[in-house]
């Protein structure tokens, strides 16, 4: 069965929102878009390449989808990085997008659950989360993750979406990888626990 990882960049207060850019999500009034890049060095660089290059698809909720579309075709300076982000399979889950455009982007049908639990279910590697908030919270809703990539950066921003918010449910998790870049970037890797693993 495929494993549905979710890749997320964070800041130590657990804050995702707007990583990369400061109009990427201004949801809530949120003005400190862009706060990954101080931290973004080669070893940081290079846990991001390494979890697309294990992964055979993508899963990308709608924000994050346009977000990604509008940029990595066009994107001539990121070599490689911007190859596999157009060649790589994208599933798209939006209930208000009727098409996608970008090569190779396939919008999911009907209930997200019903049609993420259908891709597990068919030959392939990995796929991997990237960004998509609300999505990964109907994910985790459903206990349809695996494992988690948490990119945690020396940076307490005091608001923003989180991605274990109130609503997060007890979720046991075995850590099974860690990094530290010299930027002072955490990159943990977390497997979601079955029942009888779990270690007290």
């Amino acid at each position: 069965m495929r494993q549905i990882i979710v890749s997320e960049m964070l800041t130590l207060d657990g804050v995702m929102q707007a990583p990369g850019g400061p109009d990427e999500d201004r949801e809530g009034g949120f003005e400190q878009g862009g706060w990954v890049w101080p931290y973004f060095d080669e070893v940081f660089a290079d846990a991001v390449e390494d979890g697309l290059s294990s992964s055979d698809a993508l899963l990308l909720g709608r924000k994050t989808y346009e977000i990604f579309a509008a940029y990595w075709p066009t994107a001539t300076d990121e070599g490689e990085l911007a190859d596999l982000m157009s060649s790589i399979d994208k599933y798209v889950a939006s209930r208000t997008v009727d098409e996608v455009e970008w090569q190779n982007s396939t919008l999911l049908e009907g209930d997200v659950e019903t049609a993420v639990a259908e891709l597990k279910e068919q030959p392939g590697e990995d796929i991997r989360v990237l960004g998509s908030g609300e999505l990964v919270q109907t994910l985790m809703q459903h206990d349809l993750v695996d494992e988690y990539q948490l990119m945690i950066t020396p940076l307490v921003l005091g608001s923003g979406k989180r991605l274990f918010g109130n609503e997060s449910t007890q979720t046991d998790l075995q850590l099974v990888d860690t990094e530290t870049t010299g930027a002072g970037v955490v990159v943990l890797i977390y497997e979601v626990a079955e029942d009888e693993e779990v270690k007290r």
